[in-house]
């Protein structure tokens, strides 16, 4: 018979190695087999083909039976329910832990760069016997209990063992299957019983239900190897025009109540999408699991989990799959700076702030109502750096855009005096996460050369696309907020004020190649009543539709990678609602089909002239014509290859006033063709252009030797390029 205090820790959860007494043990000169199933009316242990009747030795679910000599083959439980129902079940108590000493000591130093092949759940035959190992970090929880489908979601059933000294909890379970649901029962450190989910799942029920599940093995076959290949030895002057999509709200069916696309249903849609507008990548709002749509993917609770409310991890492969065949790649929104506070998640995960710092101060998001992760701590940045490469690694994803950086460098962000802790140097830089950050960078970097790490940061921060070597923090693009932010106050502002508003289309060139920019017109400029972006534009119905063509026109020809999100090609006057899809019906009416289809031009003429993207990072490709021109409010410069092909020149007259005789400078003589105009009638526009060509003389003119008299249409963009 068990001691009372073995028993009583047993019974509790709080055994940290149930495998020291269930099982198969010696006991003096005999073999003792023990079970704990309270749920079950008999039990027979089977062995070397024999069968013993096993008797309850607590009324609790203890059985037990006792052997003469010790068994040598396999053995098996065979069960009668109390319903009636009768099964197999396995022993877990006799396997070796499933978890090596090498792995144990990576997790805790935090160099565990594949950590989901051995934490989570994982399909194992183990000695022989098929089943799945569970482990998870929980190292002040005083037990962890697997429950699940198998188990009837009993926790005295399957008690798991602490292994190693860093808090992993671990437990292999013969024949549990693959779509089996689970959490985790702890108690945790303050005594308290509660369900949690598995921080490495690799699939989760559909929300707003929240249990883990074992994920099947991948079955998925790629076949985007010539894709991964060319990935590698992409650099930076390619061309780039992502479409930012919210994949739940990108197009629905109304036919069946307005449901969303599942992965494998938009993939081939959204390829054609992209294929037919210019797009070079897809990027997509978080698609790892949360609770609550309308955090848009934005509070994560599993970190591992694609979410559910669009298929399974195989459905997702499937929709990369199809886009990168289809030539476009994939960028996914990643979450690391802050997560929600739901029980069932990472909050206070085993009673203690594990996973956030435990000082409000430093652990809690005053805005969001999150947590903030403790970057210090190895186990979590380990989990958090591993994340980042498991999306790299088993959904072939192309690059990861950081949301949040800014809220991630500074301790007091969204924090008044004396609500933050300084750095040890006194400081408000967080300085465990810019080591976090670097160190992201350049694993990422060395292990999937070719991936892009973009950053949302909204700040000045000095590097953050400057390599780890040299000082920066290593991302290989950002997000230009700036430009953003002033570029749509001016277009938003009227044409009458506009000579006072000159300098925020010009200010952005002063520190355009501080960093590796993308410009974004993202989700975030279209929501929380701040208009859609045609609704944004000054003036009337044509005034905005307009200058919502200028506005693409300036952005396409601007220094830096483009980002438009959905629903901006069709024009739309209402926000973004993630709860319906975009308003494709506009496309009935001329005017939206104007600028749909002036996307798709500004696209394939960027894609044929490498002037337009080719040195984006570079002042060597830009040059200035003219920026003073505030009374009529027209801006000129030049974008230039840096080989022979030819450059091209942009005007834009942002008022609505056309004007004739206008006279601009020209890098070179001859015939420019007049490749673009946003007011030519097919867009929509009043039909001012210059017949397709002006003639450029020998006249000089802004700091050229050529220049040309031309027309320049009302609130249009005019690129020209010269006739070769």
């Amino acid at each position: 018979m068990l001691e009372t205090a073995t028993l009583e820790a047993l019974l509790t959860g709080e055994h940290g190695d149930p495998h020291t007494v269930l099982g198969l043990h010696q006991v003096g000169d005999r073999w003792v087999a023990r079970a704990l199933h309270p749920e079950v009316s008999a039990i027979d242990l089977v062995v070397d083909g024999r069968s013993f009747s096993m008797e309850k030795a607590h009324p609790e679910g203890l059985w037990e039976v006792g052997l003469e000599a010790r068994p040598e083959g396999p053995h098996h439980f065979e069960v009668n329910y109390r319903d009636g129902a009768s099964g197999r079940i396995g022993d877990p108590y006799h396997h070796e832990p499933t978890i090596g000493e090498l792995d144990l000591h990576l997790i805790g130093e935090g160099r565990h760069e594949q950590l989901w092949t051995v934490l989570g759940s994982r399909h194992l035959l183990h000695q022989g016997e098929p089943g799945v190992a569970f482990a998870v970090w929980a190292p002040n929880a005083r037990g962890v209990r697997v429950v699940g489908d198998w188990n009837g979601w009993n926790g005295r059933v399957n008690p798991m063992r602490r292994i190693g000294g860093g808090g992993i909890w671990e437990l292999f379970v013969p024949g549990v299957e693959a779509g089996a649901r689970y959490k985790y029962e702890l108690v945790d450190a303050t005594g308290r019983l509660k369900l949690v989910a598995d921080p490495m799942a690799k699939q989760t029920e559909m929300p707003p239900q929240t249990a883990s599940v074992v994920a099947p093995e991948r079955s998925h076959e790629w076949k985007d190897t010539s894709w991964m290949a060319e990935r590698r030895n992409q650099s930076f002057d390619r061309r780039m025009s992502v479409y930012e999509v919210h994949l739940g709200s990108w197009r629905r069916v109304p036919e069946e109540g307005g449901r969303s696309l599942t992965y494998r249903e938009i993939g081939p849609m959204l390829a054609d999408h992209c294929e037919q507008m210019g797009f070079t990548h897809v990027e997509f709002m978080p698609l790892a699991e949360h609770p609550f749509g309308g955090s848009w993917g934005y509070q994560v609770s599993g970190y591992y989990s694609p979410t559910a409310r669009y298929g399974s991890p195989d459905d997702l492969r499937e929709m990369v799959d199809v886009l990168h065949q289809r030539g476009i790649g994939v960028i996914v929104d990643w979450v690391p700076a802050h997560f929600p506070r739901d029980d069932f998640a990472l909050g206070r995960f085993d009673g203690t702030a594990l996973y956030e710092h435990s000082d409000p101060r430093q652990g809690e998001h005053p805005d969001w109502g999150t947590y903030v992760f403790n970057y210090g701590r190895n186990e979590v940045r380990n989990f958090l750096i591993a994340n980042a490469l498991y999306w790299l690694d088993e959904f072939h994803i192309d690059g990861l855009r950081v949301d949040a950086v800014a809220s991630m460098l500074y301790l007091d962000y969204s924090r008044e005096h004396g609500e933050w802790v300084p750095n040890r140097h006194g400081g408000r830089e967080n300085l465990e996460a810019i080591d976090f950050m670097r160190e992201l960078n350049t694993v990422v970097h060395r292990h999937y050369p070719g991936a892009l790490v973009v950053a949302e940061e909204s700040t000045a921060w000095d590097g953050v696309t400057r390599p780890v070597d040299t000082g920066g923090l290593g991302f290989t693009q950002k997000w230009n907020m700036g430009w953003m932010h002033d570029t749509l106050q001016y277009f938003s502002s009227d044409p009458v004020y506009r000579k006072w508003e000159h300098d925020n289309l010009t200010f952005g060139l002063v520190y355009v190649w501080t960093e590796n920019f993308i410009s974004p017109l993202s989700h975030d400029e279209v929501v929380h009543g701040k208009g859609s972006l045609l609704d944004k534009m000054s003036g009337d119905r044509w005034q905005k539709f307009a200058n919502l063509r200028s506005l693409y026109g300036w952005m396409w020809a601007h220094p830096g990678k483009q980002l438009l999100f959905m629903g901006a090609e069709v024009a739309q006057w209402r926000e973004w609602d993630h709860d319906s899809s975009v308003d494709w019906h506009l496309l009935d009416y001329d005017e939206h089909r104007g600028i749909r289809d002036l996307l798709a031009e500004l696209n394939r003429v960027q894609a044929e002239n490498p002037a337009l993207y080719r040195q984006d990072f570079s002042p060597a490709g830009f040059r200035w014509l003219d920026a003073a021109d505030r009374d009529n409010s027209v801006y000129s410069f030049a974008r230039v290859s840096g080989d022979d092909t030819p450059d091209i020149v942009c005007v834009a007259n942002l008022t609505p006033v056309p004007r004739h005789g206008y006279r601009i400078g020209l890098p070179e003589a001859g015939r420019w063709l007049e490749v673009l105009n946003t007011d030519d009638s097919r867009f929509g526009g009043s039909g001012v252009t210059n017949g397709g060509t002006v003639e450029a003389e020998e006249l000089a003119w802004h700091g050229c030797a050529h220049s040309a008299v031309m027309t320049l249409p009302p609130l249009g963009v005019v690129w020209l390029k010269p006739e070769r």
